[in-house]
């Protein structure tokens, strides 16, 4: 899809765009193709120069779809109008009873207040607003709210004719974040909000705004003290160049609503979290941060990381042929060779030889530093990737991260409490409950290597049973 500022400026760039097709044998199909036209269907949205819209037809078959009858049935309509819930206020909740019948334990047809709800939302989607097309450089707001059960987010742009929306967005918390006192609910909603729209605020080209109706958080930027969640939060938003503003809830009045109503109030988690002075730790800012060995880099130790990178390349023909061609001054397709450190380069990335040392010492370097902080197995990965590549990269920092024993030892539990351990009960008689495993990688004897023992739990009467181990 091409799209231009005025008419002349789009001649320009559709005729770039043929005569680079046309260079390389390439052929677009006429009658798949409109040219100068002020509005396209694509990819079920309607675009135009006001902003974007649904799908009128797609629109169409949602307002058609009868009551669904079983889980199936609603599956198929919930991820049919989630494709749309950008454009829809309040979404979360608008889905929250006919949602409630995707549990195992539910019965169909949908009760009165689901089938409501869900005649609600179809009504949704005939009134839904247009969304404007995001501009880089126009004046951006976030506005965010946090209930006791959902989050909810809606981002803005302030252009000529006012203020208008480019996206809504709303969640229900997991269980655990269901118990997280005011505050940290007010700062996971926007911390949840950037993460959603981190590649349109990283774009701009000034600072944005966050809207919150919690006071407090406007101070958070400037704060000290945090505790180990918020201070994982801080980090992540060091990232984007923004302020905090308080909004009363009685003015922030679009995300507040969406996220508010007076009929629906779920049950808390049954754990609750209180402050522990224990948790919370002191950060420091940059401009405090004075020399010292802690943040001192080895930079001897990368030397010997790239001289051994490229002592061990030549051991490898398929490596060894291309060093040759490309020290001959030949083209080979995706290589080149670092001007500086001579090392071979794959689409801008040092080549690593299979070599276990080399790699173990570059997981190292990138997990177990303390300037990255033992990241989790897919942000390891990125920062691997950035500067190295090797055939099984993922499957090799997956097994490592895996086996990290601090990490291990560290990581957070994001699963409920396990329940209390109960024995099992006494048995009425013999040979009625058995229990049952095997005795394996035993020295071959007749064939077998393996004993299976059966275990009457009554009588605590024992059957060996030779086998083996694979059948």
């Amino acid at each position: 899809m091409v799209f231009s500022k005025s008419e002349e400026e789009h001649v320009t760039h559709v005729s770039t765009v043929l005569s680079r097709l046309r260079a390389n044998n390439l052929f677009a199909k006429a009658s798949k193709c409109l040219f100068h036209v002020s509005s396209v269907e694509y990819l079920g949205y309607d675009f135009s120069s006001e902003g974007l819209i649904m799908d009128q037809a797609k629109v169409q078959q949602i307002l058609n779809w009868p009551p669904p009858r079983n889980v199936n049935a609603l599956q198929s309509f919930l991820g049919f109008a989630n494709f749309y819930q950008r454009f829809i206020k309040n979404y979360s909740k608008k889905i929250s009873s006919p949602k409630s019948f995707l549990k195992q334990d539910s019965h169909f047809p949908l009760n009165e207040e689901a089938l409501r709800q869900f005649h609600q939302l179809k009504e949704a989607f005939t009134i839904s607003p247009i969304l404007s097309h995001f501009g880089p450089s126009l004046p951006t707001i976030v506005e965010t709210d946090a209930s006791d059960y959902a989050l909810r987010a809606v981002l803005s742009q302030i252009s000529d004719s006012g203020k208008h929306p480019i996206a809504f967005d709303s969640c229900k918390p997991l269980p655990d974040e269901l118990n997280y006192e005011i505050y940290d609910r007010e700062l996971l909603g926007i911390v949840w909000a950037l993460k959603g729209w981190r590649a349109f605020l990283l774009s701009l080209s000034s600072s944005f705004e966050v809207l919150t109706n919690h006071s407090s958080l406007q101070y958070f930027i400037s704060s000290k003290i945090f505790t180990c969640r918020q201070a994982r939060w801080a980090e992540f938003l060091s990232e984007f160049h923004f302020s905090i503003t308080y909004h009363p809830g009685c003015l922030a009045t679009l995300p507040d609503a969406l996220s508010h109503r007076d009929n629906v109030y779920p049950e808390r988690g049954e754990d609750f979290i209180s402050k522990n002075p224990m948790n919370y730790h002191k950060i420091i800012k940059q401009d405090e941060i004075q020399a010292s060995k802690f943040f001192s880099i080895k930079v001897e130790e990368f030397s010997n990381l790239i001289e051994s990178i490229h002592k061990a390349l030549w051991q490898y023909s398929q490596y060894r042929s291309i060093l040759r061609d490309l020290g001959k001054g030949k083209s080979v397709q995706d290589y080149s060779l670092d001007s500086s450190s001579q090392l071979l380069v794959f689409k801008d990335r040092v080549v690593v030889p299979n070599d276990p040392t080399i790699q173990l010492s570059i997981l190292q370097k990138r997990h177990d530093s303390p300037l990255d902080g033992h990241p989790g197995q897919e942000n390891t990965l990125k920062l691997v990737k950035w500067d190295f590549h090797w055939p099984g990269m993922t499957q090799f920092i997956k097994d490592y991260v895996s086996s990290c024993q601090q990490c291990s030892r560290n990581k957070n539990i994001h699963h409920k409490k396990f329940g209390l351990l109960k024995p099992l009960p006494i048995p009425n008689g013999p040979w009625i409950c058995l229990s049952m495993d095997f005795i394996t990688q035993l020295p071959l004897s007749n064939s077998f290597d393996s004993i299976l023992v059966i275990v009457d739990r009554f009588s605590k009467r024992a059957v060996l049973i030779p086998t083996m181990s694979s059948i």
